[in-house]
């Protein structure tokens, strides 16, 4: 495959500007202001040069002093209407740089989240964007508006006296020496440091979201030291940005300091000898202020420039990164054999997690998946539910390939429930009708529940339905969890059912009662389980046996219990822990 080089600089930044597709004529209304305000601006110093030169009482007519006061007040309106338009730009790609990675997110590869942890990508998703945020919000407005007064106040010095205009042009290659070499050092920095962030955010996000595990395993001291140790990192990656601003701003100041003295003392010697009036120096102090001031604004753009330029990398990263391969064909007629034929697949460490697996699953018929743990059960499911592709082979339905199916059709087609089903953060209402786009009538919502034997423990709850179950479903049991998830599944009415131990952490009561609802769920469907519990599978029309990542038998219980010496240990085992039950 073709290796895509990296782009660096400004230009990823003003691409993933304009892939937002900001308002065109609301920028051109702000610069318009902008040139308006600083053009205004650039009057008032001749004003001021005209008034000391000509000063009498006299020359102090009330239209003179009405026209100055009416330009402050409409450069003050300008000014105001421009920034916060230019302001208004910024947010507005702001919410479309993070809706294009939001969009990203959501159809990117389980592969990516599997090697980018949940903690950093979130950090992408806030910090990074708000780094740009900062960017274009707090500093575009005063860059737009800086580099139009420094070129107009040079246009008017030029006029006024070029010669001493050429003083300000030493202060150009200085600037150059301070703010190049300094800057990429900071962008440099703010890539290590949006890093670090990155790293902590997941950290935080790990912690508090296993924090019973924390406090049941007495790891309190263990994970304050880790999340110690990244808050002292980003402390010192704060030093080092302190230090290069440090620098920029007081050698900034001390270049146009120095400009100062000398066109100070340069022009004071042209006063003296008729050269210039002492209103020319006057404007010419007055216009260089409104050089050094936003030249000062230059200098914390580009040091927010060099660490938007390294988060717009970061984001880059999410937005080329290769989405979920989507077909283009209705799933349709699920009616049909599944057939697996010579998949291979390996995790990008290189490891084969399964080797040559070749089996068919009847329509309508109940297929087991055993095998110690390790042995490929979990990603062969994944496979099905086209998680991942494998590196050979091919999963087919009818003699159609999986893969030519449209995602959305084929994963309508599947209901999966898994050992510990997920629970969103919401009602149990929320929770059932997850993921459909459509209003569920209260007596569906009922008789789905009722089939999966949920119905009665809801109706107890004080707000029935509308209950809230708390954050991962924390305030329901395992087995009132695993209940919502199959009541999700008969609402969804799948041709395909996947049951991933969906009873081995239940309570012998739960099971039971889990049990009669997945027995209900199963009927009339295509069915694959992975079971490690001998009751869930010996009633199986097939039983596939895979040890590290190879199928050693395939047949019913009675077959295998016959023939394959390991199922057969399996098994007594089993029977052996029901007897002792």
């Amino acid at each position: 495959m073709k290796k895509i080089k990296k782009q660096t600089g400004w230009r990823p930044f003003f691409q993933l500007v304009k892939q937002t597709n900001p308002s065109k004529v609301m920028i051109g209304i702000a610069l318009l202001l902008s040139l308006a305000t600083t053009g205004v601006g650039l009057l008032v110093p001749l004003f001021t040069k005209n008034l000391i030169n000509d000063f009498s009482l006299s020359s102090l007519s009330p239209s003179r002093i009405a026209m100055l006061v009416l330009a402050i007040i409409v450069q003050a309106l300008a000014s105001g209407f421009s920034i916060y338009l230019l302001n208004r730009i910024g947010q507005s790609v702001v919410a479309g740089i993070r809706d294009q990675l939001w969009k990203k997110l959501l159809v990117l590869p389980v592969s990516y989240f599997d090697e980018h942890p949940s903690g950093e990508t979130v950090s992408r998703m806030t910090n990074d964007t708000s780094v740009v945020k900062g960017l274009i919000s707090e500093h575009l407005a005063n860059f737009i508006t800086g580099i139009i007064s420094i070129i107009g106040s040079i246009i008017v010095l030029i006029v006024l006296d070029w010669k001493m205009t050429l003083l300000i042009f030493i202060a150009i290659p200085l600037s150059a020496l301070i703010l190049v070499p300094l800057g990429k050092k900071m962008h440099q920095i703010s890539k290590d440091m949006q890093d670090e962030t990155a790293s902590f955010t997941s950290i935080l996000q790990q912690v508090l979201s296993e924090i019973r595990l924390v406090k049941a395993s007495n790891a309190e001291k263990l994970e304050y030291e880790n999340g110690k140790k990244g808050i002292m990192n980003l402390f010192a990656f704060g030093l080092k940005e302190a230090k290069i601003q440090a620098l920029i701003g007081p050698l900034m100041s001390l270049v146009m300091m120095a400009l100062l003295v000398l066109i100070l003392g340069y022009g004071g010697m042209r006063v003296s000898t008729g050269a210039i009036t002492a209103g020319a120096l006057v404007a010419f102090i007055m216009y260089l202020f409104q050089i050094i001031m936003p030249m000062a604004q230059l200098a914390q753009f580009f040091t927010q420039f060099q660490k938007a330029t390294g988060a717009t990398e970061r984001i880059r990263t999410i937005l080329d990164a290769e989405v979920e391969k989507d077909g283009n064909q209705l799933a349709e007629n699920m009616n049909e054999t599944i057939s697996i034929n010579s998949i291979h697949y390996h995790y990008h460490n290189g490891e084969e997690v399964l080797k040559d697996i070749h089996f068919n699953i009847e329509a309508g018929k109940t297929t087991a998946i055993v095998g110690p743990s390790g042995s490929g059960k979990t990603t062969l499911f994944s496979l099905f539910e086209r998680f991942y592709s494998p590196q050979q082979g091919t999963i087919s339905i009818g003699g159609k390939s999986i893969h030519d199916f449209s995602l959305f059709s084929w994963r309508s087609q599947i209901g999966y429930v898994s050992q510990e089903s997920p629970i969103v953060a919401g009602t149990i209402r929320d929770n059932i009708c997850y993921g459909l786009d459509r209003v569920v009538p209260e007596e569906e919502l009922q008789e789905v529940a009722k089939m999966a034997y949920a119905d009665q423990f809801i109706s107890e709850l004080p707000n029935g339905f509308d209950t809230e179950v708390g954050e991962r479903g924390m305030k329901l049991s395992g087995g009132q969890r695993q209940r919502i998830a199959i009541a999700r599944a008969f609402l969804r009415n799948p041709k395909i059912l996947m049951l991933d131990e969906a009873t081995s952490s239940l309570d012998s009561k739960s099971e039971k009662v889990v049990q009669l609802a997945l027995s209900n769920l199963m009927k009339g469907r295509t069915t694959i389980v992975i079971a490690h519990r001998l009751s869930t599978i010996i009633d199986s029309d097939q039983i596939i046996f895979l040890e590290k990542g190879k199928i050693t038998g395939k047949g019913t219980h009675e077959e295998l219990f016959n023939t394959h010496s390991l199922y057969r240990e399996f098994a007594q085992q089993q029977l052996h822990m029901l007897k002792l039950a």
